[in-house]
């Protein structure tokens, strides 16, 4: 049992709950998994990450069970996260992504329209990085596809609605104005 309720945990992307390990546990070993009995393994599959020789261990977390490395791996996983973070987007990612975030839904050819080049690439390079996504196709004519962003871009911006993304008026400064202000 222990087993599969490891192989539960680690293949899911999120963290399991009880009820649903015990769900599973019943149906494949065709025998009643009480969630008493699904803990008493969790707690022992602990027990035996406990040991140094493991780095990860299983904590109750949203919700759920989930894998997660030990606190004592922290600073290393911080710099590993910082090193993977370093891989930034294209210029031209950044502003085909832009484009998107703020006038989403929207397709390519209103992408290429605004940047006045194509944006295949970056398309591209932006889906497979999970930033943006398929939203559905447009009412128009050939029915394009129009995109949108993910929570993938939310967690990786830090923001949490699209409302709290700067507007215009964040960047506009007096000094880079030229000519005088009219005050009519």
């Amino acid at each position: 049992m222990q087993s599969h309720i490891q192989a539960l945990i680690f293949c899911a992307q999120a963290p399991v709950p009880i009820e649903d390990i015990q769900k599973c546990l019943s149906e494949v070993l065709e025998v009643e998994v009480s969630i008493s009995d699904v803990l008493e393994s969790i707690e022992e599959i602990n027990q035996r990450f406990a040991d140094d020789g493991f780095a990860f261990q299983i904590y109750a977390i949203g919700g759920g069970y989930q894998f997660l490395t030990k606190p004592d791996y922290q600073d290393t996983i911080g710099l590993f996260l910082k090193q993977k973070s370093k891989r930034k987007l294209s210029t031209s990612s950044l502003e085909t992504l832009a484009i998107i975030a703020y006038k989403q839904p929207i397709s390519k050819s209103g992408v290429e329209q605004i940047r006045g080049v194509s944006c295949d690439y970056p398309i591209h390079k932006l889906l497979e990085k999970e930033l943006i996504e398929i939203k559905g196709k447009a009412n128009t004519i050939g029915r394009p596809l129009i995109y949108g962003t993910t929570q993938k871009f939310m967690d990786y911006f830090g923001i949490n609605h699209l409302k709290d993304l700067p507007q215009l008026k964040d960047f506009v400064s007096e000094e880079n104005a030229i000519g005088e202000i009219s005050e009519n």
